[in-house]
């Protein structure tokens, strides 16, 4: 094995937004959707637009916290050969031109599957910096935990509006990198509103955590953006509304690349603070 290549964390990105009075930009993919090249253009366009960090999600059968555009978007990456396996070989591709944090979004099969030593040695090897496992409860969440500790991966966890105050600081002695606030209640995909419950979450995460705030699920629109950085989060994590531009010009790629540019550029933008 070669020397794994040097890459930013995630303490380094938040602390380089924060000086510039700024909330992270963590646009999503799944990795090999439509294809394995057009999904690197479009992670390129990402990075090039305004990306701080990736959010990588690795296709799966039964992704139980997703809606209909992340699942249609694992469809596209089955049928175009993604495997747990090319994936990897995707992030290491695109370890050749960023070094900006990527985290993976994952489900636990498929690290059972692969084994947890092997899975997190894949990861540390192709230059992934976070893993979150979707369905994985804290309770059964030690060995990769360990795992990650030993590999040097930050473990994520998420936060919702029902988890309690004890179990939300149970989770933040696992957590390492930061903790993924779930703006809605349900699962992924791009919301018209908030939930008025968004900002209160946010507020209770910060009183019990010191660990740095993501915000996810139902992020569409570059007011939700803004929300959500006036309240204190640290970032926001954008996903069903760019597989939505996806979606809608998989005849064409130029078109598709074009308005996944301005939109990343007016998402980016709306992370200033005032």
């Amino acid at each position: 094995m070669s020397v794994k290549p040097v890459i930013e964390r995630y303490s380094q990105m938040f602390q380089r937004v924060k000086s510039k009075n700024e909330g992270a930009f963590i646009p999503f993919i799944v990795a090999g959707d439509p294809d394995f090249e057009t999904a690197l253009e479009i992670v390129k366009t990402y990075v090039e637009n305004g990306a701080d960090a990736l959010e990588i999600g690795f296709a799966f059968s039964d992704p139980v916290a997703d809606g209909p555009t992340v699942q249609e978007a694992n469809i596209r990456a089955f049928k175009a050969g993604i495997t747990t396996k090319k994936a990897f070989e995707f992030i290491k591709k695109i370890r050749k031109f960023t070094s900006i944090p990527i985290g993976i979004l994952v489900y636990y099969n498929l690290i059972y599957k692969m084994g947890i030593d092997k899975f997190y040695k894949t990861a540390a090897y192709n230059g992934v910096n976070a893993i979150l496992a979707a369905d994985l409860p804290l309770e059964e969440a030690q060995d990769v935990v360990n795992a990650s500790e030993k590999y040097g991966i930050e473990q994520i966890f998420m936060v919702a509006q029902s988890t309690s105050n004890e179990r939300l600081e149970k989770i933040s002695r696992f957590c390492s990198g930061f903790l993924y606030v779930v703006a809605v209640m349900g699962v992924t995909g791009a919301r018209k509103d908030l939930e008025l419950g968004t900002v209160q979450l946010i507020e209770r995460v910060k009183s019990h955590s010191t660990l740095p705030v993501v915000v996810g699920f139902g992020i569409s629109k570059s007011e939700h953006v803004k929300h959500v950085i006036s309240s204190e989060s640290d970032g926001v994590i954008v996903a069903s509304a760019l597989i939505n531009i996806i979606t809608g010009n998989l005849k064409d790629e130029k078109v598709m690349l074009d308005k996944i540019s301005a939109f990343c550029r007016d998402l980016k933008a709306a992370t200033q603070k005032k």
